[in-house]
């Protein structure tokens, strides 16, 4: 008798278009902490292929980028790349696959809305790719992320600017010193860290940002300043 749980797996693999052999392996990706049972291993979770899953998903739409727009310079193609990456639309694309549907949490994580958090889902997202990676390998992964970060890179048509360089020529078509970033702060498991970062410009109330890279991180502080004091709308950082 098939229960409701493989009901839900064969349907995501449908959705996926992949079969998966080790069903072991996509039920992990599933599983966040709280539905583990007392006594089992934090590795029968998604939080090892979360991490696996961000550097595949990472590598796939950086290569996707890299092709799309060949004319592209380096801080354009970083900004397009963390608005595809960004926990927010790992989520987006997390309920597009059904996975809220599909994952397993505890009773008390779905009674608090988890099938709804953005955190929960973009990681599932990621756990579920890295699953995916693992028994089919990259060019299984890459029309999927092509089906559905595509049109995300597609739609996000908009110039994109580059929000340290912004403040840099801001600062120096004024005669200022170049913008100081300082790391301040950093949380969150090694695996996956956020990073707080202020900075810091001469007669200028300091910036802050968190980012999951240190690079993020100075950009979002970066922004800060922009967006405070005029220097730039949401739409002109891509935001």
């Amino acid at each position: 008798m098939t229960g409701r749980g493989d009901r839900e797996i064969e349907a995501l693999e449908e959705r996926l278009g992949h079969v998966f052999a080790d069903r072991g392996l996509i039920g992990r990706a599933l599983t966040h902490p709280s539905a583990l049972s007392t006594g089992r291993n934090a590795a029968d979770g998604y939080q090892r292929l979360e991490f696996l899953g961000d550097r595949v998903l990472g590598l796939t739409v950086a290569d996707m980028l890299y092709r799309a727009f060949p004319g592209a310079e380096e801080g354009e193609l970083a900004q397009r790349f963390n608005h595809l990456v960004r926990r927010e639309t790992c989520a987006a694309v997390a309920i597009d696959l059904g996975l809220d549907r599909a994952m397993r949490v505890g009773a008390g994580e779905a009674q608090a809305g988890g099938r709804r958090k953005s955190a929960i889902l973009g990681d599932v997202c990621e756990a579920v790719l890295a699953a995916l990676y693992l028994e089919a390998g990259l060019e299984r992964v890459r029309p999927l992320v092509e089906t559905h970060w595509g049109p995300r890179m597609r739609a996000f048509a908009r110039p994109v600017r580059d929000a340290k360089t912004m403040l840099q020529e801001w600062a120096q078509g004024r005669g200022l010193p170049t913008p100081a970033y300082l790391e301040i702060g950093r949380s969150g498991p090694d695996h996956a860290p956020v990073f707080q970062v202020t900075v810091k410009l001469d007669g200028i109330a300091p910036g802050e940002g968190t980012g999951r890279s240190k690079r993020e991180a100075e950009q979002n502080a970066a922004a800060v300043i922009l967006k405070r004091e005029g220097l730039a709308s949401e739409e002109d950082l891509g935001a």
